[in-house]
């Protein structure tokens, strides 16, 4: 092989590394999750309280800014997803379609009364799974998990609800 043709073959190398650094930039895919796309309403309901955990309890409160009391939290996260729920959990209780305790889904909203059996419902959480559900509790404490078999809890259930994602109540309206 003489000068030139030693010449030619860098330049045609050189040419064919430029080339290729101009090469639009193909980012590597990411697989979708298991089990599916997008994550169900259920599941981004929970993602959202669960983003809420350790923000303070605020009576009134409804925006992580100034703190959250129970049915505000839940007003706030319903909300993210489009969702348009009543201010007070006895609103929420009375406005969510009833849910059995077998058929109760990540998303799900667990009411209870905590002045005891005759008053009215008068906290709510919303369920996480695995009888768990976050809340914002009361005055000094902040958003938290719970279980649904702690004793409290439990001697205070009153039941279980749930308010349709948006796509499932346009189809439920037709």
């Amino acid at each position: 092989m003489g000068p030139v043709a030693g010449l030619r073959l860098v330049a045609l190398l050189a040419l064919t590394a430029l080339a290729s650094a101009c090469a639009p930039f193909q980012p590597a895919t990411t697989p979708p999750p298991v089990g599916g796309g997008v994550p169900d309403a259920g599941t981004q309901l929970v993602g959202a309280a669960m983003a809420q955990l350790g923000v303070a309890y605020r009576y009134g409160g409804a925006a992580p800014e100034q703190g959250f009391d129970c049915s505000g939290l839940v007003t706030y996260v319903f909300g993210q997803q489009g969702i348009a729920v009543p201010r007070t959990a006895a609103q929420q209780f009375a406005a969510a379609r009833a849910v059995r305790e077998g058929d109760l889904r990540p998303g799900d909203l667990v009411f209870f009364r905590l002045a005891g059996p005759g008053g009215d419902v008068s906290h709510v959480g919303i369920y996480t799974g695995q009888g768990r559900f976050v809340h914002a509790p009361q005055s000094g404490r902040r958003v938290s998990e719970a279980n649904l078999s702690d004793e409290y809890y439990r001697a205070r259930l009153v039941g279980y609800g749930r308010f349709p994602a948006p796509v499932e109540s346009h189809s439920a309206a037709r």
